[in-house]
């Protein structure tokens, strides 16, 4: 008996699926280079044939250095050529995934139980994804693309730099997205909001306080609107009686009540605000991708430092290196990614690599060079790149009550970094604003309290004014640097010499 399927099938099976949103988060840095597409393509197509399921419905990328800082600083025009590979590449292992035959057949079936493969009528879209949304603060870039774009309904920016004089060499960028999607039923829609952030902290062993003020600048300086937009109505004084206006005891008392019971009012209402355009919003699922360098020591290796290895005989596995890990350490005393959640790690440290050079006798995969590194030996090799995601609160009721994460593993090394790619895939429940909302009545269920409840530090009022001078500053930076420091520079600085030259010759 033969079974059609169509490979493009979308009907609901007799069990009702959960509402969720299959989304799909990587973060790269590339260490100011080019990436070579193909291999990256190659990667990312691997990554998905991982979970054994259709295309991700949402892809987000951290990225990290994806161009040089003189070109991050400027923007625009520069930065084309390096985010456009990104595309290309998604959408290359999008298109030859989507392209293989699949399957169902087991090879202890029946004889007679084989499925036939029903090709779609329709041409295969050219390109799977679509570019949603793309923003950088310096070197630091995020970019959001969509199977479907129409389910993109809002879509949100915000930036924050820590770098010198506050400026992006190092920094954090966002976007917070309205998600529709298709309840488990397949009948209805529903929406759900997500908040991604992309972020490079502070380098280096020694730097691990930085790092963790980083977050905290993220948690003030990175908000969605501007927070003295906010805070403004506060500065106008309220119109009140004063004494000596007929008024008698009791009754300036009981407007004195009245004023403090309004001005108590007016503090709640404002710190909700704040609190909704702040990374922790409340009724937003969040996701932080990036290279935030927390490292396994506080001091470089010394000679002959015992490195983590990969053979997993071996009493120096990297599994034994893990506890050493500072960001786990530090995220559970509270001291950073405040609330976070994170999937097990069972891939190798990512990051300091030196790669060797080309061996052809090595396997190649698909065309694709099986890289010869070894670890950097002035580096402990640690799990600097990461992503964490904040899980749905314990007040929610509605099913799925949590993010459910098929993947999380680490891409191969490849020649252009020094740090291996890491990549997400979860199932996001779709949760709207009143499901995720919780009860003035309700207890709280554990001693912890939730950052969406109260912000574990205040919002900067004036980040956003400090942001827009960085601002300035990188522009004028970043073109002094491409001018003295580049080849193109050197050439519009000899033309203008020269014309100047010409000109007072002539003159």
């Amino acid at each position: 008996m033969a079974t059609l399927v169509d490979v493009n099938s979308t009907a609901p099976t007799d069990k009702m699926a959960p509402s969720t949103l299959d989304l799909f988060m990587l973060t790269f840095n590339c260490a100011k280079n080019f990436i070579d597409t193909h291999v990256f393509a190659s990667n990312l197509h691997t990554a998905f044939k991982q979970s054994a399921a259709p295309l991700p419905e949402v892809v987000v990328f951290s990225l990290q250095e994806f161009a040089p800082l003189s070109y991050s600083f400027i923007g625009g025009y520069f930065l084309s050529p390096y985010l456009t590979r990104f595309e290309e590449a998604l959408n290359l292992a999008a298109t030859r995934y989507t392209n293989e035959p699949t399957s169902n057949t087991d090879s202890h079936d029946e004889a007679d139980d084989e499925t036939i493969l029903v090709k779609p009528t329709a041409p295969t879209p050219v390109r799977p994804y679509t570019l949603i949304r793309t923003r950088n603060v310096g070197m630091t870039a995020i970019m959001l693309f969509a199977r479907n774009p129409e389910s993109i309904l809002r879509v949100q920016e915000a930036e924050v730099g820590f770098g010198a004089a506050e400026m992006g060499n190092k920094g954090a960028v966002a976007l917070r997205v309205l998600y529709e999607g298709t309840t488990g039923d397949g009948e209805g829609k529903k929406e759900t909001e997500l908040t991604f952030v992309a972020t490079h902290l502070a380098a280096m062993e020694w730097n691990l306080p930085r790092r963790n003020a980083n977050w905290a600048t993220i948690m003030r300086g990175l908000t969605f609107e501007n927070p003295e937009d906010i805070l403004h109505p506060k500065k106008s004084k309220p119109n009140t009686p004063t004494q000596g206006e007929g008024q008698n005891d009791g009754a300036r008392d009981e407007a004195v009540h009245l004023l403090h019971d309004e001005h108590h009012a007016q503090t709640l209402a404002l710190q909700e605000r704040l609190q909704e355009i702040s990374v922790f919003k409340p009724s937003s699922h969040l996701f932080v991708g990036g290279d935030l360098n927390y490292r396994i020591s506080t001091t470089s290796p010394p000679p002959m430092a015992t490195f983590p290895s990969l053979d997993p005989d071996s009493e120096h596995h990297y599994s034994r290196f893990f506890p050493l890990d500072q960001l786990t350490r530090e995220r559970q005393a509270g001291r950073t990614l405040h609330g976070m959640s994170e999937a097990e790690v069972k891939f190798p440290p990512t990051y300091k690599y030196n790669v060797l050079p080309t061996d052809d006798t090595r396997l190649k995969v698909d065309g694709v060079e099986d890289v010869p590194w070894v670890f950097a030996p002035h580096r402990y090799p640690s799990w600097t790149d990461r992503i964490l995601y904040l899980d749905v609160p314990s007040w929610v009721k509605t099913k799925p009550q949590k993010v459910d994460v098929k993947t999380y593993d680490a891409m191969p090394v490849v020649r252009s970094s020094d740090h291996r790619a890491v990549y997400i895939r979860a199932a996001v429940p779709l949760l709207t604003e009143k499901e995720l909302a919780r009860s003035s009545t309700e207890a709280p269920t554990s001693n912890v309290v939730d950052p969406r409840l109260v912000l574990p530090v205040a919002i900067d009022p004036e980040a956003w004014e400090r942001r827009a001078a960085a601002r300035r500053k990188e522009v004028l930076a970043g073109w002094s640097m491409f001018l003295w420091s580049t080849k193109q520079g050197a050439m519009i600085l000899a033309t203008l010499l020269a014309v100047g030259a010409g000109i007072w010759w002539l003159t």
